[in-house]
């Protein structure tokens, strides 16, 4: 079964970390992207943007409520919430390929990152040997440009 990633951007305000989280993922090869809980200037001139990108580039561009919308209506087969502060194990981008199905990758666009109740939606993973957090765009780069060179569908 071939890995699937779909990222996601939960809990957004930043119009600016909106938009670069979407032109990164793009640039790195994702053909989806999801935005859950988008509020302020992101839900309100972001998703414009966001959206404006994605039909120029022919992508997908998902907006919804809330984070359990989008394990919902996408089906996941797996979902990593990545987080710094509560993660419970640690993701090894060198064996990344090894990982099968429909994969939400999921980062917080604010701080906290998660609530408990979110958390449980998904896998809290960060890193393998982080020093620290690095934040939503660093974050979705790494792993997106960790799958790109393994040939994973994004």
């Amino acid at each position: 079964m071939k890995m699937e990633i779909i990222p996601v951007l939960h809990n957004v305000s930043s119009v600016q970390r909106l938009v670069d989280s979407v032109k990164t993922a793009y640039s790195l090869g994702a053909k989806a992207f999801v935005v859950t809980k988008a509020y302020g200037g992101a839900a309100q001139s972001g998703v414009a943007e966001a959206m404006r990108i994605s039909l120029k580039l022919n992508r997908q561009f998902i907006v919804l409520p809330d984070l359990d919308d989008a394990v919902e209506l996408l089906r996941p087969d797996r979902i990593l919430l990545l987080t710094y502060d509560y993660s419970k194990n640690t993701l090894d981008l060198e064996n990344m390929e090894e990982m099968n199905g429909r994969t939400l990758v999921v980062v917080s666009g604010s701080d906290p990152e998660f609530s408990s109740s979110e958390l449980k939606l998904g896998e809290p993973i960060y890193f393998k040997d982080s020093p620290g957090k690095i934040g939503p765009i660093g974050e979705l780069a790494l792993i997106l440009y960790t799958l790109a060179r393994t040939g994973v569908s994004r």
